[in-house]
């Protein structure tokens, strides 16, 4: 069965280095990883693909992710539960992960938008905390803007067990990855 791991994040530049890009990030991991491109154009994404498994980065920004997440589910006859979708989690601690079968977006608009355009909070998440010890006074300019230098290698520690994480939803399910990841921060 294929199966898709949709980063989220917003495209260009500007947004490269943000918080909000971490989705992106672990998506180009995991294509580092497998040695593929994710450059092709479909469904308002930039996809990569290898037998069983389609990586993606919509580009659609991230408040409107399940254009892409809908359209690439429909073209490709997934089921919701066979889509881990991958994004920034401002109420989780910098370093922290937790990956989910299921449940609410949480107030995240990306998610939202991917519930949102499936019709099910029957879709598996890896949220990858950004939060900082103090809370941010405005969440979105905190969300847009670039990581701190001291926060880098958090971040990037953060990145590679995201992959890992999704590496191991693939390999052995959501039960056996959330029982592996989940509260662990290295």
């Amino acid at each position: 069965m294929r199966r898709l791991i949709l980063g989220l994040g917003n495209p260009g530049e500007r947004y490269a280095p943000t918080r909000h890009n971490l989705g992106f990030r672990v998506v180009d991991e995991l294509a580092r990883r497998r040695g593929v491109t994710v450059a092709d154009e479909e469904c308002g994404a930039l996809v990569g693909s290898v037998p069983e498994l389609l990586l993606a980065k919509p580009q659609t920004y991230m408040n409107r992710s399940g254009y892409a997440a809908r359209c690439l589910v429909e073209v490709h006859g997934l089921e919701p539960g066979g889509v881990l979708v991958v994004y920034d989690e401002a109420a989780l601690p910098l370093g922290r992960l937790r990956l989910r079968p299921a449940g609410s977006p949480g107030g995240h608009r990306g998610m939202e938008s991917v519930v949102g355009e499936l019709r099910t909070d029957e879709v598996p998440r890896l949220r990858l905390g950004i939060a900082p010890e103090e809370p941010p006074e405005d969440l979105v300019d905190f969300v847009l803007a670039p990581f701190e230098p001291g926060e880098r290698e958090a971040v990037d520690a953060l990145v590679a067990r995201g992959a890992d994480a999704c590496e191991a939803w693939l390999a052995d399910g959501a039960e056996a990855a959330m029982v592996r990841f989940n509260g662990r921060q290295d």
